[in-house]
């Protein structure tokens, strides 16, 4: 079996977020790590791999060729190999932009299981892989927090506010597990030596058939009018807590009968 995980690199959630005024984006300057939603994902598809189904494990993802470094991590854990599309005409691409570039990939690499992370942590989107879905025309099943595979289908678990849903679907098919499916494995030394040595392929978008007006700022359907800061909370009172705080915090509530 074939188990593709598309991937992200996200600014890592130590380093400072911001809002470039200029482009409108994410600044992407600062220090990359692999969405932590994703790494669900991959452990999702080393399980499934160890467990029987065997086959290989392949990392999609597009972004910058830094990407790659990130990348590393997933590799680490035990996945084969990467398939980066890595392309200047691809930077500023929005959610339909990405889809296409990951669909032509996994068109090409044809999985028998597509997996994502249920989200980004750098956006929150968490409708990535229904784009990618409908670019492919596979069945999705979304929020799996348990996966099995069995007789051709696909078999996802997922709590809602009123139980569970049990849903299945026939392979090939895309899957997105919450961060309650697993508990990652971190890479072992054994691991993070041999990534160096994994496949890590490159591909641009016209290595995979996109035209100019698909991927980039030429092929976005969104548009951000203008970037600012949060408007203000209001007036504010700073209490100085020298023994009668909680006194002051009630008389505060009460002339404003909040108690």
């Amino acid at each position: 079996m074939k188990i593709a995980v598309c991937v992200k690199q996200v600014p890592d959630a130590a380093a400072p977020k911001r809002l470039d005024p200029q482009s409108k984006r994410l600044d992407r300057s600062v220090e990359g790590a692999i969405n932590p939603f994703d790494v669900h994902a991959v452990e999702e598809a080393l399980r499934i791999k160890e467990g029987g189904e065997g086959g290989e494990v392949v990392l999609v993802s597009m972004g910058p060729a830094k990407a790659a470094e990130s990348l590393r991590k997933a590799l680490a854990m035990g996945a084969d190999r990467v398939v980066l599309v890595t392309d200047e005409a691809a930077e500023g691409s929005d959610l339909l932009g990405t889809a296409r570039a990951l669909a032509a990939v996994l068109a090409r690499e044809e999985p028998d299981l597509v997996l994502f992370g249920q989200q980004s942590s750098d956006s929150d989107g968490a409708v990535l892989w229904a784009a990618v879905a409908e670019k492919l025309r596979r069945p999705v099943i979304s929020q799996v927090a348990e996966l099995t595979l069995s007789d051709g289908k696909a078999r996802g678990k997922r709590q809602t506010e009123f139980g569970y849903d049990v849903i299945e679907a026939p392979l090939p098919a895309v899957v997105a597990v919450s961060d309650a499916i697993n508990e990652p494995r971190y890479p072992s030394l054994k691991g993070i030596m041999g990534a160096k040595s994994k496949p890590q392929e490159t591909v641009t978008s016209s290595d995979l058939g996109l035209s100019a007006d698909e991927i980039g700022e030429a092929g976005k359907r969104t548009e951000v009018y203008a970037v600012g800061d949060p408007p203000p909370r209001g007036d504010s009172v700073k209490i100085e807590d020298d023994g009668s705080a909680a006194e002051k915090i009630v008389d505060y509530l009460s002339q404003r009968k909040l108690l």
